[in-house]
């Protein structure tokens, strides 16, 4: 494998190459974003691509640039679920032989998605470092050719199409702003952007859990580990070449919190009712996440992917609606006798709520020996509608307190 660095000319060349068969996504303004985090926000919508997720750019060059020989060997790779999907996605088309190591955490969704393309699939380890100590027993074994999901030139080049799409489109941007993992996508784009706007700065973002690129520049050994929301880019390992890429065209590197990217996933699904993984939504949270660096510019957000756990969002949906006290708890202590329960439901009624669950408690020992506990939890318009609901319990009588209260910051 060659390991000289893309230039712009080698990007565009890998354009035409995936021209017709890669969607070339929507890159549009998100003025709801855009009044959330008082920057103007520009969306590449990467999450639209087949795999819903800009893997398949890099996946196809890398299969175009192999041989014939080459490919009845077969490939391999190992991946959390986008690059999985890609490969598999285009090994299927192509007929090619394809064997995906995941590690063992890799939502189903993702694990499904790669078995539905034909791939085996080999889950081992708990992450992407793991796997790759697998993915060497099985080329040793096998000769099958490995598709690296980051640290090959031939993928750079294909993630790199994604520069000159946005620059294509919007040549006057402040900031390009994307997620990084290993720093394939981040490497290519660098390259085309600053090769056509180089006035245009790229800024990188990482979960804090996973600091890998950001402690590397620094020259220091980076502490990893945990589960994050963003498992597109909790990887341990940097590529050798996104490094070097990163070093020469990065103006910084930014660390989101793991609130502030279920903060952003939410964002991208009740704003712009779009479907954002974790790492695909690292970009909006590191925006969310420094107001002041951000303010009045004109940022691309790169969307790398949606392929979220459908549990995983909805859990995200209703913590979120928590958040907003549009869903809200409360814990009254009552006489249990009959007809209680009935007027509490009808105060609640009689004050525009929605009852969606009840839990009696009866045997707690903080309840009277006649009487009762009872958690009600209520759909309401907001913060004020919630304390009207508590104010019209309080004042029939019913000693009332709200259940796991929204915290302030993230």
């Amino acid at each position: 494998m060659s390991t000289a660095i893309p230039t712009l000319d080698d990007i565009r060349r890998a354009a035409r190459q995936i021209e017709g068969v890669v969607m070339r996504t929507p890159f549009l303004p998100a003025p709801r974003l855009s009044r959330l985090t008082g920057a103007e926000i520009f969306v590449k919508y990467e999450n639209l691509q087949a795999t819903s997720s800009f893997k398949e750019r890099g996946a196809l060059v890398k299969f175009l640039s192999l041989g014939e020989a080459e490919r009845k060997r077969g490939v391999i790779a190992m991946s959390a679920g986008n690059h999985a999907q890609a490969v598999a996605y285009h090994a299927q088309r192509l007929g090619v032989p394809a064997t995906i190591v995941m590690p063992k955490p890799t939502p189903f969704v993702k694990i499904a998605a790669t078995r539905s393309f034909g791939a085996e699939v080999v889950l081992e380890g708990e992450t992407l470092a793991d796997a790759q100590v697998t993915v060497e027993q099985i080329i040793a074994r096998t000769g099958a050719i490995l598709v690296h999901p980051y640290d090959d030139p031939e993928i750079i080049r294909g993630q790199g199409t994604i520069g000159i799409e946005i620059v294509e489109e919007r040549p006057d941007l402040d900031m390009v702003v994307v997620p990084v993992g290993g720093g394939g996508l981040i490497s290519g784009i660098a390259i085309a952007v600053k090769g056509l706007a180089p006035q245009v700065e790229i800024i990188g973002v990482e979960t804090q859990l996973y600091p890998s690129v950001f402690a590397a520049l620094r020259g220091e050994v980076a502490q990893c580990g945990g589960d994050s929301l963003a498992e597109g880019i909790a990887v341990k390992n940097v590529g050798k070449l996104p490094l070097e890429i990163i070093r020469a065209n990065v103006g910084e590197m930014l660390l989101v919190s793991e609130g502030a990217i279920e903060e952003a996933v939410a964002a991208y699904l009740t704003l712009q009712k779009t479907m954002a993984e974790g790492a695909g939504a690292a970009p909006l949270a590191a925006v969310i996440s420094n107001p002041d660096k951000f303010r009045g510019k004109r940022v691309g957000l790169i969307l790398a992917g949606g392929n979220i756990d459908p549990r995983l969002a909805a859990s995200i949906m209703v913590r979120e609606l928590a958040r907003e006290e549009r869903i809200a708890a409360f814990r009254l202590t009552i006489n249990d006798r009959p007809g209680v329960l009935a007027d509490v439901a009808s105060v609640i009624g009689d004050t525009g709520g929605n009852i969606l669950e009840v839990l009696h408690h009866r045997t707690m020992l903080n309840v009277p020996p006649k009487g009762a506990s009872l958690d009600v939890t209520v759909e309401t318009h907001g913060p004020e509608h919630a304390a009207e609901i508590v104010a019209a319990l309080t004042g029939h009588g019913y000693f009332c307190e709200p259940l796991d209260p929204p915290k302030p910051g993230r």
